[in-house]
């Protein structure tokens, strides 16, 4: 799954906390990416051979550069998009979630974390998970799938009740 619960021991206070990190799952691993590109390249250009050495190939080789420069674009463009990452810190006291966006500011939300609820609800996504202390909503794991989303909520929920028995 593309999330790890950590959970600390609790310190010398009896303080439980736990944290979070979320990250998209990608299916196409850096070594995939150069053999995907190798392997197009090779087969875009078998057919070629047969007009090499004419006008032809000059005609259609703009067109095969730019389908070759339009993979590599959309692959590392979903790279980047990848290295989206949501942070959750949770403990008696307050949860933090910041999200860390490639070329953007982090966005953090801190609220206490007694007021917290976790819930799944009909949104832009199936099953869309929500954080919410009342006065705000926010979020969570937007790029995760909806059995992903259903999980991390029991999870999510089951820790927000240890925190607050803990209190």
């Amino acid at each position: 799954m593309p999330y790890e619960w950590i959970h600390t021991a609790p310190d010398d206070s009896g303080a439980v906390s736990f944290e979070l990190r979320l990250w998209p799952f990608r299916s196409l691993p850096r070594r995939g990416f150069v053999w995907f590109i190798s392997v197009t390249a090779v087969l875009i250009a078998l057919p070629m051979i047969a007009v090499l050495g004419t006008v032809v190939l000059w005609g259609l080789l703009p067109f095969v550069a730019l389908t070759l420069w339009g993979l590599w674009h959309g692959l590392q463009r979903s790279y980047r998009s990848g290295e989206t990452q949501e942070i959750l810190s949770l403990n008696d006291r307050s949860l933090n979630l910041t999200r860390h966006d490639t070329g953007r500011a982090d966005r953090v939300w801190t609220t206490n974390s007694y007021w917290v609820r976790a819930m799944l609800r009909d949104g832009p996504v199936e099953d869309y998970l929500t954080l919410t202390d009342g006065q705000r909503e926010i979020e969570l794991g937007a790029f995760l799938t909806p059995e992903e989303r259903r999980a991390l909520c029991r999870e999510l929920q089951r820790n927000l009740q240890i925190v607050r028995q803990a209190r």
